[in-house]
């Protein structure tokens, strides 16, 4: 079993890709038209269970458990214990943090986007006072 410090770090570290896919096929431009599609499927199909099986890639929260699985299948990443126990924990501690991950994520582009709106807006006042000038001095 790997020292626990070490644990941590591949717990962190893994965190990232499966923050990357889940938020990339739950958000970016790339998958607008399958995830579209799939809000579409999840709000009007009549069985339940094909409602959920579509929702599921428009939630990053959700679609996060399925990447997070296929990872562990593909690194075998076990935390705390050598048993399936060490799967089980690693696969919600990896869900957590991959989660934690997009929230930070979300929250520095909803930042970006609102400074990039402010600095549109004061660029836009400074157009409208320079040109506010202009007019009053050939006036």
């Amino acid at each position: 079993m790997e020292p626990l410090l070490q644990q941590i770090l591949s717990l962190l570290v893994l965190a990232i890709p499966i923050a990357c896919v889940a938020w990339t096929v739950t958000h970016e431009e790339i998958f607008k038209e399958p995830r579209e599609y799939c809000v579409k499927k999840s709000q009007e199909c009549r069985k339940l269970l094909e409602r959920k099986f579509f929702y599921l890639f428009t939630c990053e929260y959700c679609f996060s458990h399925y990447v997070t699985a296929i990872f562990l299948f593909i690194t075998e990443f076990k935390l705390l214990y050598e048993d399936w126990r060490g799967y089980l924990v690693s696969f919600f501690a990896l869900v957590f943090v991959a989660n934690v991950y997009m929230s930070l994520f979300g929250y520095l582009r909803q930042s970006l986007k609102s400074e990039k709106i402010e600095a549109k807006l004061k660029d836009n006042e400074w157009h409208e006072v320079k040109e506010e000038m202009e007019e009053k001095k050939d006036q």
